[in-house]
């Protein structure tokens, strides 16, 4: 008998090779049967076993929902034929240190392949025995699912009022997904079991089959599942509330996800939103089915943040708190160039934007991307918002819950976590922190760089730094204040004096001056600080500063950072090369020069864009100027006094 560990991914790979024995792959690290439980560094490992096919042949099992599937079946198989009990970890994967008989495995795994080809989660080659697979419908194109969910949205009162809704409609959109996928679910095993009806029992007793359970059967097995919350009639408000309720816990990863808002909800006795418009925004939301074969994980995920992306367009103020615009989070995610193993962070994560357009860009790139997402969200709506987002996108990640600057949730040996990479919107300019917050801090953040004043974005950036490993890289947008405030002052300042301590430390690696009004909370422009722990050498002890005000686009409300801004913004800074009125890599003497001011216009000429301000900086900065007029006053009268002889 052989020991082996198994750790079932988000994506596995069922390989039989010419030597007869049979593999499942989650990544590209392995486990390989031998004495006791042993396995490589990596975070992904293969189960060896002997196998059952001829050689050469090689199935896909496809990611996220139709994996659980697939794994459920091994599992199962395992159990029956060889007495093992797999334990089940989150979405049905199997997990931990069990013993495999090899006298069976080869039975098994061949009856686990057989129900993944009747569930239709595997591409078959053509030698292959074949089975029932479920149907398909082309897929939704993505404009057109914008455009409906949108108009889902406006359902309630019409565009003007969507915004104040976002609370009620993405839940709601978010369900839909989950109901009809569990749909797509039930279909595939009830191809195998002979009817929905006994799938639905099946998947009652062993809630593992699927990736989420929802305890949602209509009356007819036949009819969608989400027919069940269509056909509401009376108490609408009620029953879809206790419905959501019924599926949070039933599934303790959607806990305080789909379940924190309560539909039925009332303000001094008036309904927050009545049955009629509930209803009307149910049977918006039916029009079009969000199955698996219906529309691919990238286009609802690009549709439901197309409509996060509206409601911020509304919202003023608050949008800055859950969304930074695509095109910059996608430029953020190129020039941070997420490796296959890497762990990406982002402290204030806000719905997730920023994490999953690194592991967007990271598929694109990569053929198994394998990396880790990881944040942290203060807010309990915009948290609930982060996760939907994720599971929307067929994603994982780890988010937390709680304020990232007094309490940080992600800890190792005793301090705080690093990463590979950090991207962070945080909010701008915060004054809720005090110096005593900063003196309070047990994780080391601040014992470098210090208080840095009134406003809290080089505290962000320190806790970014220190959130950073050995050869960790961050994107961080920021007001343009944060790059001046206090240069040019006779004062000191604290703020200038953290900034200089980043830059004498060489850990500003760019800084990128975007466009006015791109986002939804300032018609400032925006800064992208880029720091970096390891520099190449060639970049050591210089700054790469860009001017990128002018690539965009006009949009009706707000400015948009052009595609061909994007890409020449990325190529500069992977090429790291002066361009004359655009970038210029500047050595720190000059930037001491300056006084540590990191304005990009300041060291880039041309293409310069009008800066919005503080008041209260332009209010400091007037009276400083002020009491040096009225010294350099004092000043010439006392020398004219002194040439006269007069007092």
């Amino acid at each position: 008998m052989s020991r082996v560990a198994v750790t079932a991914g988000w994506s596995i790979h069922p390989v039989i090779r010419g030597d007869g024995q049979a593999s499942f792959l989650s990544g590209d690290a392995m486990i390989k049967p031998g004495k006791g439980s042993s396995r490589t560094s990596s975070r992904s490992h293969e189960v060896e076993a002997f196998g059952w096919l001829s050689a050469g042949s090689q199935q896909r099992i496809s990611s996220g929902w139709r994996h659980s599937l697939l794994v459920h079946s091994i599992r199962t198989s395992l159990g029956t034929f060889c007495g093992i009990v797999v334990p089940a970890a989150r979405g049905g994967a199997a997990s931990g240190p069990f013993q495999l008989q090899r006298g069976n495995i080869g039975r098994a795994l061949k009856l686990a392949y057989f129900r993944a080809i009747q569930f239709g989660t595997t591409e078959r080659s053509e030698s292959m025995p074949r089975g029932k697979k479920a149907t398909s419908t082309a897929p939704m194109p993505v404009k057109s699912l914008e455009a409906w969910i949108w108009e889902a949205a406006c359902s309630i009162r019409g565009a003007k009022d969507a915004a104040k809704y976002k609370d009620f409609i993405l839940p709601l959109v978010f369900a839909k997904r989950l109901c009809d996928v569990f749909d797509d679910e039930i279909s595939r095993i009830a191809a195998e079991v002979g009817s929905r009806d006994k799938a639905f029992q099946l998947v009652k007793r062993d809630k593992q089959l699927v990736r989420f359970y929802l305890p949602l059967q209509p009356e007819d097995p036949d009819l969608p599942v989400w027919s069940v919350i269509r056909t509401l009639a009376d108490d609408i408000g009620e029953q879809l509330t206790t419905h959501l309720r019924a599926i949070a816990d039933a599934n303790p990863d959607l806990k305080g996800i789909i379940d924190r808002v309560d539909f039925n909800a009332t303000t001094h006795g008036q309904r927050d939103l009545d049955d009629d418009r509930l209803s009307n925004l149910v049977e918006a939301i039916s029009g079009k089915r969000l199955g698996l074969s219906d529309v691919e994980p990238d286009i609802i995920g690009r549709s439901y943040e197309y409509l996060i992306r509206k409601f911020a367009e509304d919202s003023g103020q608050s949008a800055g708190e859950f969304y930074t615009p695509a095109e910059v989070g996608f430029a953020i995610a190129r020039m941070m160039n997420p490796q296959p193993g890497m762990d990406i962070y982002d402290p204030c994560c806000g719905s997730a934007g920023l994490l999953i357009k690194c592991q967007l860009v990271a598929n694109q790139r990569h053929e198994s991307a394998n990396i880790r997402l990881f944040g942290q969200e203060g807010e309990p709506g915009t948290w609930a918002m982060a996760n939907m987002n994720m599971i929307i996108h067929d994603m994982e990640g780890e988010i937390e819950i709680g304020d990232t600057f007094r309490n940080p949730k992600f800890h190792a040996r005793g301090g705080l976590r690093q990463f590979d990479r950090v991207v962070a919107n945080p909010m701008w300019n915060q004054s809720d922190f005090r110096e005593r917050d900063y003196d309070a801090d047990e994780y080391g953040r601040f014992d470098h760089g210090g208080y840095p004043g009134g406003n809290a974005d080089w505290g962000w950036l320190q806790h970014i730094v220190a959130s950073m490993n050995e050869k960790g890289r961050a994107a961080v947008v920021l007001d343009t204040g944060a790059a001046s405030r206090g240069s040019g002052s006779n004062r000191g300042d604290k703020e200038k004096s953290v900034r200089q301590w980043f830059v004498e430390q060489d850990l500003v690696d760019a800084v990128i001056q975007l466009p006015e009004n791109l986002f939804y909370n300032t018609p400032a422009a925006g800064l992208i600080f880029l720091l970096s722990k390891q520099k190449p050498k060639a970049a050591r002890g210089r700054v790469l500063f860009v001017n990128a005000g002018r690539d965009f686009e006009s949009g009706r409300a707000k400015n948009r950072l052009s595609t061909a801004g994007v890409d020449r913004l990325v190529e500069t800074v992977e090429k790291r090369t002066s361009v004359d009125g655009y970038a210029a890599v500047v050595d720190q003497d000059a930037i001491a020069a300056n006084d540590f001011n990191l304005l990009p216009t300041r060291y880039v000429l041309g293409g310069e864009t009008v800066q919005h301000r503080p008041i209260d900086e332009l209010l400091d900065e007037l009276t400083e100027l002020h009491r040096r007029a009225e010294a350099a006053t004092q000043g010439v009268v006392a020398a004219v006094r002194s040439m006269t002889g007069t007092s």
